[in-house]
């Protein structure tokens, strides 16, 4: 089982390369506690996607400390990984969205895999419910069969500013409508989401996607179909050229539904902690420190 994680964001509203911003006394960053906890529920590969510029110091940190405890590749999502015929917009500077970042991995994951963001701390029991659904994960002769954990809105959201989630719709436990919200932020007591320049009342408990996702290989055919369609909307001026996104969700939602898959909702109750924002980062590195304390983490994730 693969671990595949997004690593090729630019952060721009935290204002550096935070995926590689040390939370431990270690040097230990978000992403090395995501492979702890994946090595744990049955990964033995990990793949990151990365910007071309940035290999160097990834493999240097994070790869260097991990290789040896599991297989480790390495995928750049470059503006011009694109289908034939297809030439960058001018003037766009912008990654394609999740969508295409999981796409450029398909001549490297031929097997059911796990997909995360680079600065989201999920905690391991998330790892431990997509790992078990994925180990007997396979598409039959209907459709294909994903997965991905879905967390209480209450326990994903910061202080220190807005957040983007996507906000699930679920019936059955099969996720049936993913709405992507780009500003969420407790107003007042209040959780909001903000639409047409209109503050809207969102409900604590709502169920949302971070990302965390279980695919089998078919996803593949589905991102290609996608990102061709996405790339015509470019195209005709029917999406911003230089700006536009790819979503990896809008391209599971599509699937559903036409059919083509289903989506088990994993729900945890586990509390999401991130870096969105500096003033977040004290609040992850005390957690990191009474969870250590507490024996979830050894002192030194990869200590041998």
């Amino acid at each position: 089982m693969t671990l595949v994680i997004m690593a090729a964001g630019m952060g721009s509203r935290y204002g550096g390369l935070k995926q590689i911003d040390p939370v431990t006394p270690h040097g230990e960053f978000i992403v090395d506690f995501s492979i702890f906890d994946a090595v744990r529920a049955g990964v033995d590969k990990v793949v990151f996607i990365i910007k071309r510029e940035n290999y160097e110091i990834f493999k240097e940190t994070v790869g260097s400390r991990i290789e040896g405890s599991v297989k480790v590749e390495y995928v750049f999502q470059d503006m011009d990984a694109l289908p034939a015929g297809r030439t960058i917009p001018e003037g766009r500077v912008k990654p394609w969205g999740t969508g295409h970042a999981v796409l450029c991995c398909r001549d490297t994951v031929k097997e059911n895999f796990i997909v995360i963001n680079a600065d989201d701390f999920y905690g391991a029991d998330a790892y431990k419910r997509l790992a078990d659904f994925l180990k007997d994960a396979k598409a039959d002769e209907n459709k294909a069969h994903f997965a991905m954990v879905g967390y209480v809105l209450e326990n994903t959201i910061t202080e220190n500013g807005s957040v983007a989630r996507g906000v699930c719709e679920c019936e059955n436990g099969l996720l049936t409508q993913v709405t992507e919200r780009t500003k969420i932020q407790e107003n007042d007591g209040v959780v909001q989401y903000l639409e047409d320049d209109t503050w809207h009342d969102l409900d604590r408990k709502t169920t949302v996607s971070m990302n965390f996702w279980g695919f089998t290989p078919e996803i593949f055919d589905m991102l290609s179909h996608d990102f061709d369609a996405f790339l015509d909307d470019i195209d005709a001026g029917r999406a911003d050229k230089l700006k536009g996104e790819f979503f990896l969700p809008f391209v599971v939602a599509r699937a559903i539904k036409d059919g083509k898959c289903d989506a088990r909702v994993l729900e945890t109750d586990a509390k999401w902690y991130g870096v969105t924002y500096h003033d977040d980062k004290p609040v992850l590195e005390a957690f990191i420190r009474q969870s250590v304390a507490d024996g979830e983490y050894p002192d030194g994730l990869w200590n041998k």
